[in-house]
C-alpha cells in the first residue's frame, strides 16, 4: 500500500474546524453553524457531538445565538440577514475563498464582465456569486464558454472556485482567451495550493498503483476530482467515506493499492481504510515523497485572543 503525500486536511479546513471547537469552548454549546463547516460527514458528526448545531438557514438559529459561517463562504445577503437579526457571527470562510471574493469585486468595480469558473450549486460558488454586486456568468466547461451571450470585444475577467481540477480550469481559461479579445484573471497557479498539491500527488500515486482509493465525502468537490484523476489515468478508482466502504472484490488481481484523501478528510479515516485493507490481506505501508505543506491561517481575532488567554492560564507559552 502506498500513501499519497500530501493528502487530507488543508490549512483552511484546519482553521474552520478549530474555529468551531474554540467557539464551543468559549460558549459552552450550543453553537450554530450555517451549512456543513466542511464537506465531511465524520467531521460534522464529531462537532455535533461536542455541541455544534448545523442548520441550512439562519432562520433556524435562535435569537442571540453564536453563528458560524462555513469554510465555503456566504453571500452578502446572508451576512445582511445575520446583521439584521443581530446574530453574533464568526466567519470561518477559508482565506483563499475570501481572496476570490475580493478579486471578483475588484474586477466588477473596474467595469469588466465577470465570469466564475465553477460548479453550479456548490456552496462556494453560491457564496462567491453573492459577494459580487454585479452579474456573474458561471461556466464549468469550454462548451459553456462558447455559449456565453457576451460580445467578443467585451472587457472580461474571471475568477475560479478553489477546489476545481487544475487541468480543467486551464482548459476553460484557454477557451475564454480564444473567444474574447480582452480577458484578465488569475493564473491557474493561483488556484488553491492544497487543491494543486493533492492533485499532483494523486497523479504521482496513480503511476505506481494498480488501484486508487480516495478517502472523502461524495459532496466534496476536491475529493471527487481526485478519484476522477485516477480514472483518467486508467486505474480502477473509488471514493469512500471510511474503511467501511472498502469492497474486498476491488483487490482481486491488485498488487499495489494507492490511498489518498481529500482536503476535508481527517487522518483517522485514512487509518480506517488502512485497517480495512489490513484485515483483508497482509499490507506494507509506504508513503511517496511530496511537497511539505507549511501554510497556516490565523484564527479570527476574537478566538485568537481567547486561545492566548487559555494557553497562558494552563502555564504554557503561546
Amino acid at each position: 500500500m502506498v500513501l499519497a503525500n500530501p493528502r487530507g486536511f488543508c490549512a483552511g479546513v484546519v482553521r474552520a474546524i478549530d474555529i468551531v471547537e474554540r467557539a464551543l469552548e468559549r460558549e459552552q454549546a450550543p453553537v450554530y453553524v450555517r451549512h456543513e463547516i466542511v464537506h465531511n460527514r465524520h467531521v460534522v458528526d464529531d462537532l455535533s457531538r461536542k455541541g455544534a448545531v448545523f442548520v441550512e438557514e439562519l432562520s433556524e438559529i435562535p435569537e442571540g445565538a453564536l453563528t458560524i459561517f462555513s469554510a465555503h463562504g456566504v453571500s452578502k445577503a446572508v451576512e445582511t440577514e445575520a446583521a439584521a437579526r443581530s446574530l453574533p457571527v464568526i466567519d470561518a470562510t477559508c482565506p483563499l475563498v475570501t481572496k476570490v471574493h475580493i478579486q471578483g469585486r475588484r474586477y466588477a468595480r473596474s467595469n469588466r464582465t465577470l465570469v466564475l469558473i465553477g460548479h453550479d450549486g456548490h456552496a462556494e460558488v453560491e457564496g462567491t456569486i453573492g459577494q459580487v454586486d454585479a452579474p456573474v456568468h458561471l461556466v464549468s466547461t469550454a462548451a459553456d464558454v462558447a455559449a456565453l451571450p457576451i460580445p467578443r470585444d467585451t472587457p472580461l475577467a474571471y475568477v475560479t472556485q478553489t477546489t476545481l481540477s487544475v487541468d480543467d480550469t486551464r482548459t476553460v481559461i484557454a477557451a475564454l482567451g480564444d473567444r474574447f479579445s480582452d480577458v484578465i484573471g488569475p493564473d491557474v497557479s493561483e488556484i488553491c495550493y492544497a487543491t494543486q498539491n493533492r492533485q499532483t500527488a494523486t497523479r504521482d500515486l496513480a503511476r505506481v498503483s494498480d488501484l486508487l482509493i480516495v478517502v472523502g465525502a461524495a459532496n466534496s468537490s476536491n475529493s471527487r476530482r481526485l478519484r476522477e484523476i485516477g480514472v483518467e489515468m486508467g486505474l480502477p478508482s473509488y471514493l469512500v467515506d471510511d474503511g467501511a466502504g472498502v469492497d474486498p472484490a476491488w483487490l482481486d488481481g491488485v498488487s499495489t493499492v494507492g490511498v489518498t484523501a481529500g482536503a476535508s478528510a481527517p487522518d483517522a479515516l485514512v487509518d480506517s481504510v488502512i485497517a480495512a485493507l489490513g484485515a483483508l490481506r497482509d499490507v506494507r505501508v509506504s508513503q511517496l515523497d511530496g511537497i511539505e505543506e507549511t501554510v497556516e491561517f490565523s484564527l479570527p481575532p476574537e478566538l485568537r485572543h481567547q486561545t492566548t488567554r487559555m494557553t497562558r492560564s494552563a502555564g504554557r507559552t503561546v
